[in-house]
């Protein structure tokens, strides 16, 4: 299994310039190669998740140099999950895309999704901290050209918007990694883990520094409040299966903050001494208050589905910042939940705009075939606000129950629960004006936050349909999802088996270091060898040569 660690990053990048180079002209083409590679990605993904459902961690040297002198991708239960959600949601969405006709709009929106996974993929994978920067910038590019796909005034605008914000963590990143190799002399994230044990007293200052550095990127990633600006305009503008993947692009961000700071900068480091628990718990409370008030104050659904993408990154870290077991174990089932949930409600925009034409929450005109859809959105809408009896409501009674033990638990329970009904209030707001609220023919136009409508393909209320069924069966399978989750925090919080993955453990590298010099000395001894036979061999040349001189003399005489 361990070479097929790598497979879920090369499919992508082997299909999007194929699709590029030779299928550019031709959409079915494109459309074949595009669901074929994310068929082939769910089911290498699943077999990715069950090698690591054991619990062992498998890595994948590259072009088989060690760590940490080379790059390595690593498998673990946390990678595992966040790539098997990434390819399910990857292929529903795509599947959507191509039936409403979304991808016909714009051009190269299937080698452009490649490459979008591709990002996602690598940035999951990696086991070094400077290529979870280049997958990030190869996911951002990638989700520039999707955000403007179809193109549109609004969605330019909102496009430059999110190009200047994510430009801004991009160059922020860069100066953190610089003073982590500053300080550690390495990048390998298992390295750093072991090396950050080992820094001096003196070092403390600039290891707090780089910690901080690299959480103002992450938050800026996963849009948390005062950093989360770029969101609501950037989602509610994109065409809608982008939004719907965007849903997990958050979570990349609360994923590299718990791969971070539990392996490199954990708690327990001393000069850590609580840093990011003190920032992100705070920042999160005000995430998930603005979120859902945005839900009960949004004027179209577009931004009713994007606060409630806020609110939900609120949650997550809420349950994040304690930084224990049981917390990271509730995070993790709740991002699955929040993501499915959320990439849901996009599309149910999508069909209501194509019903509508627009998604504004004003009276007008009454929606043409909805039932269905309001069925949807009434499914979709009790999950994003965490009510019975779907995975919101097990996913916040597990934040809840982690939370407990915190000094702070008063607080945030009053916060998940007072957000928790303004988010049912908000919902129910909107499902009245848009599915059952009697309509006034002459009520204003939308404003300009809306996009033009999707088709009304039933191929593409089947997609639907699916992720939704996804939503209702992490709520059935609850109990073995919670228990991987759980195995999966507490696999996170003994990172000496990620590093050994990586590094080896102390016998291997004795044996490697050995090994080593032994092939050394070997190589010495043969270039010693080859050096001394030289020099003889030109001392045995040069007799022969001087003899060759005298002769003549000797014949003279």
């Amino acid at each position: 299994m361990e070479h097929w660690i790598i497979a879920p990053i090369v499919v992508p990048a082997l299909v999007a310039p194929m699709i590029v180079l030779t299928m550019r002209h031709d959409l079915t083409l494109q459309r074949i190669a595009g669901l074929a590679s994310a068929v082939t990605l769910v089911g290498l993904t699943l077999a990715l998740l069950a090698a690591a459902a054991g619990g062992d961690i498998e890595s994948y040297e590259l072009g088989s140099w060690p760590a940490p002198f080379g790059i390595v991708l690593v498998l673990d239960r946390l990678s595992a999950m966040m790539v098997t959600l990434t390819a399910v949601l990857g292929l529903i969405v795509l599947a959507y895309a191509v039936a409403t006709g979304w991808d016909r709009r714009g051009r190269n929106f299937h080698a452009l999704y490649q490459f979008q996974l591709m990002g996602l993929f690598g940035a999951m994978l990696t086991g070094d901290i400077f290529n979870l920067f280049v997958f990030f910038e190869i996911l951002l590019i990638a989700s520039y050209g999707l955000m403007t796909h179809g193109g549109g005034r609004m969605r330019l605008r909102g496009g430059v918007q999110y190009v200047i914000y994510n430009l801004a963590g991009s160059t922020l990143f860069l100066f953190a990694l610089g003073t982590l190799y500053a300080v550690f002399g390495t990048l390998n994230m298992a390295d750093l883990a072991e090396r950050a044990t080992q820094l001096p007293e003196g070092d403390a200052g600039l290891v707090r520094v780089t910690a901080a550095l690299l959480v103002l990127v992450f938050l800026l990633k996963g849009a948390l409040v005062p950093l989360h600006f770029w969101l609501p305009n950037t989602y509610a503008l994109a065409p809608a299966p982008v939004a719907a993947l965007f849903a997990v692009m958050t979570k990349v961000g609360a994923y590299a903050v718990i791969r971070v700071y539990t392996l490199i900068f954990p708690d327990t480091l001393v000069a850590m001494n609580g840093l990011v628990a003190d920032v992100l718990m705070p920042a999160a409370l005000v995430t998930l208050a603005l979120g859902m008030i945005g839900v009960l104050s949004g004027g179209t659904l577009s931004r009713v589905a994007s606060f409630a993408a806020i609110g939900s990154m609120g949650t997550l870290f809420l349950a994040v910042s304690g930084f224990t077991e049981p917390g990271i174990g509730a995070a993790l089932y709740y991002l699955v939940h929040s993501t499915l949930a959320g990439a849901a409600l996009f599309l149910v925009v999508d069909q209501v705009r194509a019903r509508r034409g627009n998604s504004s929450l004003a009276d007008q005109a009454p929606m043409v075939g909805g039932g269905l859809i309001s069925a949807f959105f009434f499914v979709a809408a009790i999950a994003a606000a965490g009510m019975p009896p779907l995975s919101g409501f097990i996913g916040k009674l597990l934040v809840l129950d982690a939370i407990r033990d915190q000094d702070w638990w008063v607080w945030g329970w009053a916060f998940v629960l007072v957000t928790s009904l303004l988010a049912v209030v908000g919902f129910a707001r909107a499902g009245s004006a848009l599915f059952w609220k009697p309509h006034d023919a002459g009520a204003p136009s939308p404003d300009d936050f809306e996009v033009a409508p999707g088709s009304t393909s039933g191929w593409g209320l089947g997609a639907l349909g699916v992720l939704l069924a996804l939503v209702v069966a992490l709520t059935i399978l609850a109990g073995p999802v919670t228990r991987y989750t759980s195995a999966t925090a507490a696999q996170l919080f003994a990172p000496i088996g990620y590093i050994h993955a990586v590094l080896g453990t102390p016998e291997q590298r004795l044996a490697r270091a050995a090994a080593e010099a032994e092939a050394r000395a070997a190589h010495e001894a043969a270039h010693a060898g080859e050096h001394g036979n030289g020099h003889a061999g030109n001392g045995h040349d040069a007799a022969p040569a001087g003899d060759a001189g005298h002769a003549p003399d000797e014949g003279g005489h």
